[in-house]
């Protein structure tokens, strides 16, 4: 699982492509440990901002200290790749 900064890393190093992850919430230590599943997001890095595509199909465009702010606690599966491109720089870069 990756966290939020981790997650931001790896979409940065791939501006404009769209990946989807798995959402989690980790809550409690120890044996009473739980993981709660949010769901489904579609990201995509382009610069400074994030968009970001909840499990209900809402997008939004958020800075990288709103979705830090946001997304903080999460924790995210591997990204899988959409084969969506949001521009053409990852053809060029």
């Amino acid at each position: 699982m990756l966290s939020s900064a981790d997650l931001l890393t790896f979409l940065s190093e791939r501006g404009g492509r769209e990946f989807e992850v798995q959402a989690a919430m980790q809550s409690g230590r120890g044996k009473k440990a739980t993981t709660r599943e949010l769901g489904a997001y579609r990201l995509t890095v382009r610069g400074e901002q994030v968009q970001a595509t909840g499990p209900s199909g809402q997008t939004r465009l958020l800075t990288r200290a709103e979705f830090t702010e946001i997304f903080g606690t999460y924790r995210f599966t591997e990204p899988q790749a959409t084969g969506t491109l949001t521009d053409l720089g990852p053809l060029f870069g």
